[in-house]
């Protein structure tokens, strides 16, 4: 099967989070199984290419080819989407322009895909393009869409007065196509205009049909659901892998007294004290959907009780919150706010549980990564979370909230380390989670089976 996989950041050519570490391991796992994939994504600045060509160029990662889009104005910046001040003005003519020049190389190479598989709001408009510029284009005549959302609360939304600039008529400015309360919502065309519509979790395909959680797009997903589906998203167990990560400080694979050496020069190179605190990790965006507000309030609590390190970047708001709480904290709290993929690595290495109080999650990456690592998870269970983590008092695998609150983080953070003095029923859990597989052949053989339901 020939499949076009288009996405605004794969790793490791560029990333801002999550999106780029299942754009970038996800393909791979595809054309392990055979098809003839190409990846397409923006030519961002920096990215060094092995063959040039009008208008792209392209790059072989690990038997793949990458089709890199090439516009200087609109890719040549420093951010992908940001810069200080805010989101780019200009992003919907950036990420129209990609959309539509996908479809004109895979012409231009003479790749015919059977799938075009998007992912989130930046590549959405690709199957808007499909049904309406190319309808009649008998390149594309078996050619099949997929949307994979992968956080529903980024939908591409631009003032209708830019409505121009996507290339189409205005006919399909209204509420059953692009308009959304009278703005542009890119994310929602890609979801009426796509043949097969996927979220990264089960839990999650259930839950963006709630208003609780559909994010005002609710309605059109709830039509949508004979062609919805959650796939879990895996890991990249060659990155994700204690036994042969060179990012932390000393290998393992099983063994719990290797990992606590990682433990003990992670407090040592961060100004922890060094000891036998239960020590509680977080590597996040710091956002209220990753329950960073829950977390600030009961923050106070858990330093009484045990040793906090955070690494992440987010809302201004927390930054401050959390620079007064490392103050007045020395040796118990370590905050990062920075973006570090090597002391993330340390980190997943060291702690003891790590902390996912997510208000929603639609699939989550850390809590797979955790088990590999040996830290025990503490989730609220939506989404993703719910789909990957079961209660370790009941024999399974992390520490679930029972409410949603800064009381009910305390109280699984009680519960956490009177399980933690259990040092034989820690290590029963720990050596269990180490045995569980989130490798992407899995989610890959899933999105196999989609798409050639689409055939």
């Amino acid at each position: 099967m020939k499949i076009a996989f288009c996405s605004s950041e794969v790793y490791p050519f560029a990333k801002t989070g999550g999106l780029a570490d299942v754009c970038g391991a996800l393909p791979l796992s595809l054309a392990s199984l055979g098809h003839n994939l190409k990846i397409f994504m923006p030519w961002y600045k920096g990215i060094k290419v092995d063959k040039h060509y009008d208008g792209f160029g392209m790059i072989l990662h690990q038997g793949v080819e990458v089709v890199l889009i090439k516009n200087d104005y609109f890719f040549e910046r420093d951010n992908l989407y940001t810069a200080p001040e805010g989101d780019y003005p200009d992003n919907l003519e950036r990420f129209s322009f990609f959309c539509r020049k996908i479809l004109e190389v895979c012409k231009e190479l003479n790749f015919s895909p059977d799938i075009i598989h998007n992912n989130d709001w930046q590549t959405a408009l690709a199957a808007v393009y499909l049904k309406v510029l190319y309808k009649e284009d008998d390149f594309f005549q078996n050619s099949k869409t997929v949307l994979t959302i992968h956080n529903l609360s980024f939908q591409g939304i631009f003032a209708k007065e830019h409505f121009e600039h996507l290339g189409i008529c205005w006919d399909y400015f209204n509420m059953h196509y692009l308009e959304f309360y009278q703005k542009i919502n890119l994310l929602k065309g890609g979801i009426i205009f796509s043949d097969a519509v996927a979220t990264v979790s089960p839990t999650y395909a259930r839950q963006v049909q709630e208003p609780e959680f559909g994010c005002g797009l609710e309605g059109v997903l709830k039509e949508k659901k004979n062609q919805l589906t959650g796939i879990l998203n895996g890991i990249d167990t060659d990155v994700w892998d204690p036994s042969k990560d060179v990012h932390i400080y000393k290998k393992y694979s099983t063994s719990l007294k290797t990992k606590h050496e990682n433990k003990k020069q992670l407090q040592k190179e961060t100004g922890l004290f060094c000891g036998e605190d239960i020590l509680f990790g977080m590597v996040s965006r710091l956002t209220q959907q990753k329950g960073v507000d829950i977390l600030v309030e009961a923050l106070d609590f858990i330093l009484s009780e045990a040793q906090v390190i955070i690494l992440g970047v987010g809302d201004v708001s927390y930054h401050k919150l959390l620079r007064e709480k490392e103050k007045k904290n020395k040796g118990k709290f370590s905050l990062h706010l920075d973006f570090d993929e090597k002391l993330a690595h340390k980190i997943y290495a060291a702690c003891d549980v790590f902390l996912l109080p997510s208000r929603f999650e639609p699939c989550g990456l850390s809590q797979m990564i955790s088990f590999k690592y040996g830290a025990i998870p503490l989730v609220n269970p939506t989404g993703g979370l719910a789909d990957t983590v079961s209660d370790v008092f009941r024999g399974g695998s992390g520490f679930i909230l029972s409410e949603y609150s800064a009381c009910g983080l305390i109280e699984t953070v009680k519960q956490a380390k009177k399980m933690f003095k259990d040092k034989k029923s820690w290590n029963l859990t720990v050596e269990r989670n180490f045995r569980k597989d989130f490798s992407w052949r899995q989610s890959a053989e899933k999105y196999q089976s989609l798409y050639q339901k689409l055939q």
